[in-house]
């Protein structure tokens, strides 16, 4: 059966405004909230569980490799009073994150926050990058990120809330200079358009944005064949330090944001003015 025009311009009534706090501080307090941050041993993705935990949340750890999420799901637990605990996790293996992302919300009770911050980077030209290099860069950068949209997601659809936040970058937006990296480009532009659409698909249960950071001094920031771009081409004239992107994904992981979903949320200290 097809929709009419008159179908589609049907009055439709209004669903009804959350009941968050009045207080604006209120409104940022993670307190009672269970957080999954991916990619979280160091780097910008320790800086987002630490931001979740200081403002009273419950998270968990994922990490690949790089087992130091142990001792530091630790030292969050003990120094906010939260519940924390480190889980390895290889996001390019659907299997393994299905399995724990359901260990998650065995230990925890429940799941409110996904944010999808595992990736890995390459600055190769696509001449110069092989085959394997370019699927293990699509496994983790892209694949990892929709298996763990897709099991997060049912477990929001099942609960009938929930809220998954994409670390993205500004190479989704433009062609890196002096260095080609055609495939990690386009890994990152594919988690923010896949970001955006399931916005829209999870409209009724759950609320989804991106981050896009330009160079933060960490491991994947610039490295020194590229540190004068990083600093000539943002207006502020350096790289970003972690602790300055906390308080973004903590205002996107809390009802302060409530009523934000679809959006892709640059953080580049101006780099992609135009």
């Amino acid at each position: 059966m097809s929709m009419t025009v008159e179908d589609a311009a049907a009055p439709r009534e209004a669903r009804p405004t959350p009941s968050i706090p009045d207080n604006v501080l209120e409104q940022f307090s993670m307190k009672g909230k269970v957080v999954v941050v991916n990619g979280s041993s160091e780097g910008i993705g320790f800086a987002v569980a630490s931001a979740m935990a200081e403002a009273g949340g419950d998270v968990a750890l994922w990490y690949n490799s790089n087992n130091a999420a142990v001792a530091k799901s630790t030292q969050l637990a003990e120094k906010h009073n939260v519940k924390a605990k480190a889980y390895q996790v290889e996001v390019s293996d659907p299997a393994k994150v299905q399995q724990v992302i359901s260990d998650v919300v065995r230990d925890f009770g429940k799941l409110d926050v996904f944010i999808a911050n595992a990736g890995m980077g390459n600055s190769k030209g696509i001449l110069e990058t092989s085959v394997e290099e370019y699927r293990k860069q699509m496994a983790v950068n892209v694949d990892g990120v929709v298996y763990c949209a897709k099991y997060a997601g049912e477990v929001f659809k099942r609960q009938g809330s929930g809220n998954l936040i994409i670390t993205s970058s500004i190479s989704a937006h433009i062609v890196n200079v002096p260095l080609d990296q055609p495939v990690y480009n386009a890994t990152k532009a594919a988690v923010t358009q896949f970001g955006k659409c399931l916005a829209r698909e999870w409209r009724d249960f759950a609320r989804v944005n991106i981050v896009s950071p330009g160079f933060f001094v960490t491991k994947m920031g610039a490295e020194p064949r590229v540190i004068n771009e990083a600093h000539r081409m943002a207006v502020l004239g350096r790289q970003g330090d972690v602790k300055e992107i906390k308080g973004l994904f903590l205002y996107l992981a809390s009802d302060a944001s409530s009523y934000q979903t679809g959006s892709d949320v640059l953080i580049d200290g101006g780099y992609t003015l135009p």
